[in-house]
């Protein structure tokens, strides 16, 4: 990681009257989350089919045993980390003001953030296909499937499958952050999912400085981002707090 980096995001951040920080699934890979895509991702071992909204309502058994696999089973073992507890400092000094995430695990929340838009819903609750009731997911018993709400509706988790919109209060909150910030701070985002990627780029036509924290470059790096700082986002987070205070 370049150090003259390092010390101008570290700069700008202390400088910045609205941080908006906007996350992808790179921000939880160190919590033992894996992405969806890539070599390594679960679509290389899944099926993505089990998430499409059609193939759900009419194999909801055959869906819900791979989604309880995934995000009830293994996901259910994450803890926050490093990263997610420094956006949570920064947010308690007042300077992020929100964080717009496109994952779906609650780590933000569990890290101690308090105003986080989910972009893309959260596993963390059910929602009922008929009636729309909401329960929490650690309240409903997922030995029997699939799941049933107490008027026999069919029970999903409440993010977006493919062939779902954007919930319409985050998308709305998104555009205002995108609106209000001076300094967006990108992790663990590729910026190759529709229509997420494109909160940056409003940001930037806004007046909005562009940090990016990423393993390895993303499509926002070299036409977008005013300062790349290349690494863990753990890592990363740990020094740039410490730089800051």
């Amino acid at each position: 990681m370049n150090k003259e980096q390092l010390a101008k995001a570290a700069q700008i951040l202390s400088e910045a009257k609205h941080i908006t920080a906007f996350t992808g699934a790179g921000i939880s890979v160190e919590s033992g989350i894996p992405p969806f895509r890539g070599s390594e991702g679960l679509w290389s071992k899944y099926d993505p089919i089990v998430l499409d909204l059609d193939y759900f309502f009419r194999n909801p058994k055959a869906s819900w045993k791979v989604i309880r696999e995934i995000f009830y089973d293994f996901f259910g073992e994450a803890r926050a980390n490093a990263a997610h507890k420094a956006l949570a400092q920064l947010e308690a000094k007042g300077k992020l003001k929100e964080i717009i995430t496109q994952n779906i695990d609650n780590l933000h929340q569990e890290g101690g953030s308090k105003n986080v838009v989910e972009f893309h819903g959260t596993s963390k609750r059910l929602i009922c296909t008929s009636c729309q009731k909401v329960y929490p997911a650690m309240e409903v018993n997922l030995d029997f499937l699939p799941a049933r709400c107490s008027c026999n509706g069919l029970l999903k988790p409440d993010f977006i499958f493919f062939g779902e919109g954007i919930p319409q209060e985050a998308y709305e909150k998104s555009l205002l952050a995108a609106e209000k910030a001076d300094v967006f701070l990108l992790i663990g985002t590729t910026g190759e999912i529709m229509p997420a990627s494109q909160i940056p780029y409003l940001a930037k036509q806004n007046g909005a400085r562009i940090i990016e924290i990423n393993t390895t470059a993303s499509n926002y790096t070299y036409g977008l981002t005013d300062v790349f700082l290349q690494g863990r986002a753990t890592e990363v987070m740990e020094k740039l707090l410490k730089k800051m205070l």
